[in-house]
Order: C-alpha cells, then sequence, then structure tokens
C-alpha cells in the first residue's frame, strides 16, 4: 500500500489480507518521501492494522532516504522491514547493524527483496545471513527486467531464478513470497500465476491491488479435498502406529512419513486460516 496516500492506508484496515507492507519506495514520489514516512511510522506505532502482519518497505540502500527510512521504521517496530535489493549477506549484515543501532525491537524481522541476478547466485548466503532475516521477497520486475527476458505467461525466463530462490528458502528454514502480476485487470492470468507459485512451493503471493487479495487468498489455500485427504492420512497413520502395522495405505497409496508430514501442514495452515479475525477471513 502505498505510504503517502491516506486513503489506501486507511483501506488497508479492512482487507482480508495476512500481511500488509507499506510502502515508502516505488508506490511514493521523491516529494513525498518524507510524509509518507511518517504517516505510515505513525500508523504502525498506533497499531492501527490488528493482527495482520504489517511490514514496511524502505528505500533501498543505494538511495539518500534510506537512513531515515530505516531509523524511523526501527523506532515504530513493525513486524518486519522490507529491503529492496538485497545482493549479498554483507547487505544483510549492514541492515541488521542499522536496525539494532536504532534501536529496532526484537521482534521486527527482515524481508529481504531479491531482484538481482546476483542476488539469485547468492540465494542461500542471503538466506542464512542473519536470524533477523525471516522472508525472501521476489523481486520479479527488477529480476526479468536485469535479464532483457519478457513477462510472458508460465514466466519460463524467471524459473531458474525462482527455483533457486525457493531452494534457498527451504534448505535455511525461511518463508518465500512470489513476486507481484501487473495486470490488474488480468483476472485469469494472475489466478493462473497464483496456481503456479503454489505448486512450485511459495508460501504466498505479494500483491499491488486490494483486487487481487481474495483470489490470491483461494489459490493458496488448502481445498476442501485436499484438506479431507490429509486428514484421513494422519488417520490412518495413527492407526497403524496404534495397531504396530508398519505399512500404511490410503486410497490404495501406500504412505510414508512425507506424506504424513505435509498432510499435518495443510492441516495447520487450515488450522491458521480458520483462526484469523473474521474480517480476515
Amino acid at each position: 500500500m502505498p505510504g503517502a496516500n491516506e486513503r489506501a492506508l486507511e483501506k488497508a484496515k479492512g482487507l482480508p489480507a495476512d500481511a500488509l507492507i507499506l510502502d515508502l519506495e516505488d508506490a511514493v514520489a521523491p516529494a513525498a518521501k518524507q510524509e509518507a514516512r511518517t504517516r505510515v511510522c505513525a500508523a504502525v506505532a498506533a497499531g492501527a492494522y490488528g493482527r495482520r502482519e504489517v511490514a514496511i518497505r524502505v528505500n533501498g540502500r543505494d538511495t539518500p532516504w534510506h537512513a531515515d527510512d530505516l531509523r524511523a521504521a526501527a523506532q515504530a517496530g513493525p513486524d518486519a522491514v522490507v529491503v529492496p535489493k538485497i545482493g549479498s549477506p554483507a547487505d544483510v549484515h549492514a541492515v541488521e547493524r542499522d536496525l539494532d543501532a536504532a534501536g529496532a525491537p526484537g521482534h521486527t524481522l527482515i524481508w529481504a527483496m531479491v531482484e538481482t541476478p546476483i542476488a539469485m547466485l547468492r540465494a542461500l548466503e542471503i538466506a542464512q545471513a542473519s536470524p533477523r532475516l525471516a522472508v525472501l521477497v521476489m523481486g520479479t520486475n527488477d529480476l526479468a527486467n536485469e535479464l532483457r527476458a519478457q513477462h510472458v505467461p508460465g514466466r519460463a525466463p524467471l524459473l531458474t531464478g525462482l527455483g533457486l530462490c525457493l531452494l534457498a528458502a527451504r534448505a535455511s528454514g525461511k518463508a518465500i513470497l512470489d513476486g507481484v502480476y501487473n495486470d490488474v485487470r488480468d483476472a485469469e492470468g494472475f489466478a493462473a500465476e497464483c496456481r503456479q507459485g503454489r505448486e512450485l512451493g511459495f508460501d504466498g503471493k505479494t500483491l499491488i491491488h486490494p483486487g487481487q487479495v481474495e483470489p490470491c487468498n483461494r489459490a493458496f489455500s488448502p481445498s476442501a479435498e485436499q484438506l479431507a485427504e490429509a486428514a484421513e492420512i494422519v488417520r490412518a497413520w495413527a492407526d497403524a502406529e496404534a495397531a504396530g502395522r508398519g505399512v500404511v495405505t490410503v486410497n490404495g497409496r501406500m504412505i510414508e512419513n512425507l506424506h504424513v508430514d505435509n498432510a499435518r501442514r495443510l492441516l495447520a495452515v487450515d488450522a491458521a486460516i480458520a483462526g484469523r479475525p473474521r474480517a480476515l477471513r
């Protein structure tokens, strides 16, 4: 949500989103940077967004606004700061030092935007650079630009980078969010990209328009069929263990530990969704 737009920040209070990124970077003109910083930090400090995770996206380290953004964000104490153009562990360490120096509370984590070829190649090092770093955020627009690639259905030019970052996130135990979809009028294309992101393994997707929230929620939520199967797998596994059986089948399919772990994960996701405030469902 653009930090300089008071109406947008107010509208964000009613969006059924799990997390909000209040933006000081691309969505804010240079002349409005200071005003946006003040407005966003005041909203965060006031706890205006309930139980949603709230992050502040600061301007990049190579801009004249970065240092002031980071200091103000640290004092506001959001759930996270989103930092663009992270390309190395040294970038993460610098952000971490600056947050500590500004007195950021321990719960304010780093969400690192990875959006350059060098970031793709260093994704694992970046993900492991700091315990304060919790999320990798794909910057697919900038990545496509630097690759001189085209935005095409299926995102074939970006799949190598997406895969490298997914591997890094899973290897280091971090969450990872897919990049934005630019054409807010193309509902079919957006739904297809959400499906692809979930099939690849992303934990969620970053959005640029309120109209994208509900279809994204549907795409990343377990279906009724998946939940029914997951519950059946967990029950069958528990029954087999109680009976001392070493072989478990569900609907003719052999079940192993990995299937049970995935079933429990899906059920936990569904429980987390059910536990959200009613306005977020």
